[in-house]
């Protein structure tokens, strides 16, 4: 069985006299920064000279400096700057001020595991990882809840890597839902396999498929849009609520039925073997390799794939679509 950890196992004495540096402002980096800074935590926010969240973060109340003046001034440094440039900047402008007995802390595990950084070993080395993006991180810690976390240990020099951990996720909400015990291995594959498989490639790979199907089978645009990718926020939020048995319990019969013999059709054993190479991609380096060298390179394919997707009629149909949605507007 899973560890978890919940409220009553994270001690915030830990962390009340320490000053707690997050470097980046984006999605998790605000998102982290304002939760430590309402539950009472000392924080400060490492930018570039330039950035244009500098007065973004000092507006929401946030003491900011160059990422290096808040590496040195931090007892806890977390990086929240996306993994493709966390390496330069970590050597940079962290390590010259990684001191023995601090910790450095991360939300993914990519540049540990696949080793872009090795810490010297003279600090901890510790991972909290939230399982949501962080405007929705955000936004549920206002209400009054957490979404759930991940905590790994990488180098527990000190003996308190893990306490430490357990009091930062509490810190940004995640023992409100509770925190799993993992490792940096874990964690990086998995997040990586279900982004690829599931979350972003599966998903959306299937979703154009399906109304390449209905558009070249003759079917209105707008129509396929609402069957293909429309309603696929309504099944989602039934499996978050429930899981499957509640997604099946909440549609008709006809769709249940529907789901149990042409589900397998789709996702038959070909699909299953194509995502054990994708795992096995993750699991031996490949893919990190890929797109470490992807981005020495200049991001090439990536920009190519990136213009190629955002010129497919599926977007074109869904933008005008939902122009004239007036909660989603509401929502934005």
């Amino acid at each position: 069985m899973a560890k978890m950890y919940y409220e009553n196992d994270a001690d915030m004495s830990l962390v009340e006299d320490k000053t707690i540096g997050i470097i980046g402002y984006g999605s998790q980096g605000h998102a982290h920064a304002l939760n430590l800074k309402d539950s009472g935590q000392n924080v400060m926010v490492g930018l570039y000279e330039g950035s244009s969240s500098i007065a973004k973060a000092e507006a929401d109340g946030l003491r900011v400096g160059l990422v290096e003046d808040t590496a040195r001034e931090s007892d806890i440094i977390m990086m929240l700057i996306p993994d493709h440039i966390q390496a330069e900047v970590y050597r940079e402008s962290v390590l010259p001020h990684l001191l023995p007995g601090k910790t450095l802390m991360f939300a993914h595990g990519f540049n540990i595991h696949f080793e872009a950084i090795v810490p010297p070993d003279s600090v901890d080395v510790s991972m909290v990882a939230p399982k949501a993006p962080g405007h929705r991180m955000r936004e549920v810690f206002t209400r009054g809840s957490g979404v759930p976390g991940l905590l790994a240990i990488h180098q527990d020099v000190t003996g308190q890597a893990e306490a430490l951990g357990l009091a930062y996720a509490r810190g940004v909400g995640c023992t409100r839902a509770g925190v799993l015990e993992t490792t940096f291995k874990e964690e990086t594959e998995t997040d990586l396999f279900g982004e690829q498989a599931v979350l972003c490639g599966g998903v959306a790979e299937l979703v154009k498929s399906a109304f390449e199907t209905l558009i070249e089978a003759g079917y209105q645009p707008e129509s396929a849009y609402f069957e293909c990718m429309h309603e696929l926020k309504l099944i989602v939020d039934l499996f978050y609520q429930g899981g499957l048995e509640y997604m099946r319990y909440s549609v008709s019969d006809t769709a249940e039925y529907g789901d149990y013999t042409r589900g397998p059709v789709v996702i038959d054993e070909s699909v299953k073997e194509n995502m054990q190479k994708i795992l096995a991609d993750i699991q031996d380096g490949s893919f990190a390799r890929e797109w470490i060298a992807e981005n020495d390179e200049g991001r090439p394919r990536f920009n190519r794939l990136r213009d190629e997707n955002a010129g497919h009629p599926i977007e074109k149909v869904g933008k005008e679509l939902r122009s004239m949605m007036s909660f989603l507007q509401d929502a934005d």
